[in-house]
């Protein structure tokens, strides 16, 4: 797997379109700290650790739905392996003029576009979510 972030993303995005309950993934402390934006931001339901039938260690997200519709709308990986994207915390592109939120990895950590410019902190784009 070259992009593990994108092959986390695209479960999320298809169990939610699929109108699954949960969503497992394998574990790593980037795919947790994702989710817990978006457990905070109310994109997801919950998220939890889990072992999968080889013993291996899974992330296991409950999606979240409200009156029937997924909770997340639409979800993009946009710095890739090959493409990297780099913004200073002035240059934080908006999501929908503010409607959603973009992830960034920052030297303080996963941030959303709020908490970057907040706490002036520049860094990797590496999604947006409506």
């Amino acid at each position: 797997m070259t992009d593990p972030i994108s092959d986390f993303l695209t479960r999320l995005r298809n169990a939610s379109k699929a109108g699954l309950a949960e969503c497992s993934s394998p574990h790593s402390k980037l795919r947790a700290a994702i989710a817990a934006i978006l457990k905070t931001e109310g994109y997801i339901a919950d998220y939890k650790d889990g072992v999968d039938a080889q013993g291996h260690k899974t992330l296991v997200v409950a999606m979240k739905y409200v009156a029937g519709a997924p909770a997340i709308t639409g979800i993009v990986r946009v710095s890739s392996p090959g493409r990297r994207l780099y913004y200073a915390y002035t240059d934080v592109p908006r999501v929908l003029n503010g409607l959603g939120i973009s992830i960034l990895s920052t030297s303080k950590g996963l941030l959303k576009d709020q908490d970057c410019r907040r706490q002036k902190a520049g860094g990797e784009l590496l999604c947006n979510v409506w």
